[in-house]
């Protein structure tokens, strides 16, 4: 989960101004946390305290109102009775990584990821990103190789993995759906050969460059854990609340110490 946080705050300075290099300093001065941690926090929260993900959401985006949430789910958030707005964009995937964490099984996995879906991302698009999403991280944090997982994506959700990142890179630029980024993420984890080298990977590509790198961090933590350093950085940036709820998620589905 941590991966995920990661990934939004190295990305988040680069999402209006994509470099398409992965020779750049990892954490800046300028770097902060969006929508995409928040939310993943939110949903970690609701998961760790069984308590309903849309009052979860809504929550903290009353504590966080200045976190870069899209027009639609701002309405969604303040609204008496939200519904589901059958959205396609990548938020869906972008806020599911503990998903991937907190379920024993595939089956599970994909049922939960569909579930926190939908209480706005309701359109087949939205739901498929994130269950590509939570399945590689399981997939990944359970021994599969990136052949294995490569296979299962491609398979059960139709997308194409065929390119290398030399291939997007060129002509991707800003796509916030979530079949405009859930491949390109994908396939920066697996081109890469390590964790930093996935994120690198993944913001050289362009595009929504925090929600990729988030995406993308999100599963190379499951498959090559995440390094202490960046770790530890990461946490600096985040505000004590989301800081205890990310700590707390990591010691009991993660490390399995709570």
């Amino acid at each position: 989960m941590i991966g995920a946080l990661a990934g939004d705050i190295i990305g988040s300075i680069y999402e209006w101004n994509n470099i398409k290099t992965t020779e750049f300093e990892l954490f800046q001065s300028e770097c902060h946390f969006t929508d995409d941690t928040v939310l993943t926090v939110a949903l970690a929260d609701s998961i760790v305290n069984n308590a309903s993900y849309t009052e979860k959401l809504r929550e903290y985006y009353s504590s966080y109102p200045d976190a870069s949430y899209g027009k639609r789910f701002r309405k969604w958030a303040k609204s008496r009775k939200p519904k589901p707005y059958n959205s396609f964009g990548n938020g869906s995937a972008m806020r599911i990584s503990p998903v991937g964490w907190a379920y024993q099984t595939l089956d599970d996995v994909m049922r939960k990821a569909e579930e926190f879906s939908i209480v706005t991302h309701n359109h087949p698009e939205g739901i498929k990103g994130a269950q590509a999403t939570a399945a590689s991280i399981f997939m990944a944090r359970h021994g599969a190789a990136k052949d294995e997982i490569k296979q299962y994506v491609t398979a059960t959700f139709g997308y194409d993995l065929a390119m290398n990142c030399d291939d997007i890179r060129p002509t991707y630029c800003y796509d916030i759906t979530c079949q405009g980024t859930v491949p390109q993420a994908v396939v920066a984890f697996l081109d890469s050969n390590g964790f930093e080298h996935a994120i690198r990977l993944a913001v050289s590509l362009g595009g929504d460059s925090d929600t990729l790198a988030c995406i993308t961090g999100s599963i190379a933590e499951a498959f090559y854990g995440i390094p202490d350093t960046i770790r530890e950085t990461t946490l600096q940036f985040l505000s004590d609340d989301l800081k205890y709820v990310t700590e707390r998620f990591c010691a009991k589905y993660i490390a399995g110490i709570e």
